[in-house]
């Protein structure tokens, strides 16, 4: 009976012909500042394959949920598992970039690469990060001299190129103009559809993602999440907003 009930949650919970295991598992977290309260009791899971956002408003915990997970900050109470050491984290934009840095793009992306390796292994796995955010043609141009959108594909890059299990972004489209925010979501969705990876992303973009994400995980004012999908979050929203102006 045991053998069959298994058999059937595998069955179940299958997505691309990849048995659902959980990368991240988060129970009963709560954190606090001082008296205040961030997050309450906070329980979701991570699968393998998944692609979940993490929306909410400013100051609602989304960036402290994530340094949590990271170990940049211990929580008040709780437990969390992640099943992996391989993690590839992507802070926003501003707080870790200095565009005037004096390489190209290709050595920014080879900063990723722990360890000793040969060049034209090197090489190869700087290609193959590249081309996966659609940067290959600009291998060999000074950061400085790319654009916002193409700056954050080079960083996307040096976070890929060590193959994660799990990539973990914090508002990846922040400060670049909605055509290159588009393009980064798009190439994000692919990563996620054709190399099966693993994403937990920060986002207000829900507009921009709502075609690849699995789920929106909401953080509430009551510092509780809550699990939906992109689907009926937009509609949620666009009704909040529908409303305000009647």
């Amino acid at each position: 009976m045991l053998f069959v009930f298994l058999s059937f949650y595998l069955f179940i919970n299958t997505k691309k012909g990849v048995d659902f295991i959980s990368v991240i598992s988060v129970t009963n977290l709560s954190f606090q500042y001082g008296s205040k309260n961030v997050l309450n009791d906070v329980n979701f899971c991570v699968d393998t394959g998944e692609f979940v956002c993490i929306a909410g408003v400013n100051g609602s915990g989304k960036s402290t949920l994530l340094k949590i997970l990271l170990k940049l900050l211990k929580p008040s109470a709780g437990q969390i598992a992640i099943n992996t050491d391989n993690i590839a984290y992507l802070a926003q934009r501003a707080t870790m970039f200095n565009p005037n840095f004096p390489a190209t793009a290709a050595e920014i992306v080879g900063l990723g690469i722990l360890g000793k390796e040969s060049y034209k292994l090197r090489k190869q796995r700087i290609n193959k990060a590249l081309s996966q955010m659609d940067m290959l043609n600009f291998r060999n141009k000074p950061i400085g001299n790319l654009s916002g959108g193409q700056q954050q594909r080079v960083l996307l890059a040096k976070a890929l190129v060590r193959n994660p299990q799990l990539i973990i972004l914090d508002e990846p489209t922040v400060g670049i103009d909605t055509t290159a925010a588009t393009q980064i979501c798009c190439l994000l969705g692919d990563l996620n559809k054709n190399e099966n990876a693993t994403l937990l992303m920060v986002t207000h973009d829900i507009p921009l993602i709502l075609h690849h994400a699995d789920r929106i995980l909401q953080l509430n004012p009551d510092g509780k999440i809550s699990a939906k999908s992109p689907k009926d979050f937009y509609q949620e929203i666009s009704q909040q907003k529908h409303a305000k102006h009647h």
